[in-house]
């Protein structure tokens, strides 16, 4: 059988970081068994759904690099083919019009309620053999309810979850389509989890006590029924479920705040899954490993501080020239001209080793192309009497030094033992004067980055 995944989000909101995973985990396990990922839009809720929700998903799910191989469909545009299915479920008497009022509904829940009971459609249309349906009344556009079967359990395996059991007699009869004709999301996703074949659905386990409802509708239509893997939410660094409160949620976000893809990917990848003890891999690698019996089914904890520690790991490995054309952009949206001297791709090579993400990255970068205005404090704090005269001298000689990361590091070294100082009274006001900062790489490869003439002027801002 060849394997055939799916990932359907709603297109209310953004791309978020579960419903990423979520993507993931079904595309991996497509690749993994060389099997179809598809991409699927479940847009029935057209008050919510929105055309910039949907390109937020694509412009997630293609900054990911998680390529779908059919899709993306769009259930808006298969309502023909979902009436069609509700009309031959009528025929075969597998569903019926139920003419129960809005109303009616809630006064039935409230003498539910009142005794004690699970609020739930009492069943007053369905047919039954030998039963009295009430009149229809005139003028009243009838819902379409399931004919669930009253008796028996409905049970899976659940390739997370483990054995998963409910009582008919717990499920009423769903409504798969309103009183105005648009069929329910329940329904639609079993007509299309049918008819692309599906052969394992992996989603939220918020999606559990939707999956007995479905597989029932499934078996009624004489259709296959699919695999279930239930993933279990994530939640925040302080263990609470993920929220907007917790900050950069949507894909796009971590996109926006410096991170790479593959670092989101290999940390998404070991939220609630994992290979022994790695923690670092390719996609390939992760791809090649995957499997859903290695997903815990208790909840994953997001860790951020263990994001940005995979971050750093893939910008050390990162081409200088792929970081070059990350970190421009973020420094022209500053208002940043990058100016010829000193390179970008230089920079970005000397400061890529001491950063998290890529904002950090144009931050570091940014300083060679602005005009600097060190904290006089930070002046005040490390322009010493006793470091003045090597920092004197340093001017002048730094005219004639060739231009070089070595011969200014000699240089540096010759001063403070001439002047009996220690490495950080002559670096430090360097620093300050140059960049604005204490920390940088080795002090000599920094002043190395600098044209001469830009490093001999920034002193002689600040030396007396």
């Amino acid at each position: 059988m060849t394997v055939r995944t799916r990932f359907a989000p709603s297109p209310t909101g953004y791309l978020h970081i579960g419903g990423a995973r979520t993507a993931l985990f079904s595309w991996a396990y497509a690749r993994k068994h060389g099997g179809t990922f598809i991409l699927r839009i479940e847009d029935t809720d057209v008050e919510r759904s929105t055309p910039e929700a949907v390109q937020a998903i694509l412009d997630g799910m293609a900054w990911l690099n998680l390529d779908y191989d059919e899709g993306p469909y769009y259930q808006m545009q298969r309502m023909p083919r979902y009436r069609e299915v509700i009309q031959q479920m009528l025929a075969q008497g597998s569903a019926y019009h139920c003419y129960t009022t809005p109303a009616e509904l809630d006064e039935l829940r409230e003498v539910q309620r009142a005794r004690g009971e699970k609020p739930r459609y009492d069943g007053r249309w369905r047919p039954e053999p030998g039963k009295v349906l009430p009149a229809v009344p005139a003028g009243l556009q009838p819902v379409v309810r399931f004919k669930n079967p009253a008796e028996g359990v409905v049970a899976w395996k659940d390739m997370v979850k483990g054995y998963i059991e409910f009582a008919n007699s717990e499920l009423d009869d769903l409504v798969i389509a309103r009183a105005d004709g648009t069929p329910t999301y329940n329904f639609c996703v079993v007509v299309d989890d049918w008819e692309m074949k599906i052969t394992q659905v992996i989603r939220g386990d918020d999606h559990v006590n939707n999956t007995p409802r479905q597989i029932n509708i499934l078996r009624a239509l004489g259709a296959a029924v699919p695999q279930y893997a239930h993933l279990s939410m994530i939640l925040g660094d302080d263990g609470q479920k993920l929220s907007k409160r917790h900050g950069a949620v949507s894909v796009m976000q971590y996109d926006e705040d410096g991170y790479l893809p593959e670092a989101v990917i290999n940390y998404l990848a070991r939220l609630g899954w994992s290979h022994g003890d790695e923690e670092i891999f390719s996609v390939a690698q992760f791809c090649e490993w995957f499997d859903l019996d290695h997903i815990t089914p208790s909840a994953a904890q997001f860790n951020t501080d263990k994001l940005n520690w995979l971050n750093s790991h893939y910008l050390k490995l990162s081409d200088n020239a792929r970081l070059l054309e990350l970190v421009r952009p973020r420094l022209l949206a500053r208002g940043v001209a990058v100016a010829a001297a000193p390179a970008l791709e230089a920079v970005v090579a000397l400061y890529k080793e001491r950063v998290a993400t890529l904002n950090e990255l144009a931050d570091a970068a940014e300083v060679f192309y602005i005009e600097l205005h060190p904290e006089q404090a930070l002046l005040d704090t490390h322009l010493t009497a006793d470091a003045l005269p090597a920092l004197q001298e340093l001017l002048l000689r730094l005219a004639g030094v060739a231009w070089e990361a070595p011969a200014i590091g000699a240089l540096i070294k010759e001063l403070i033992a001439k002047h009996g100082l220690k490495m950080p009274k002559l670096a430090m006001p360097l620093r300050v004067m140059l960049v604005g900062q204490t920390q940088t790489p080795s002090v000599d490869a920094m002043v190395a980055l600098f044209p001469r003439e830009l490093v001999l002027a920034r002193l002689k801002k600040y030396l007396p």
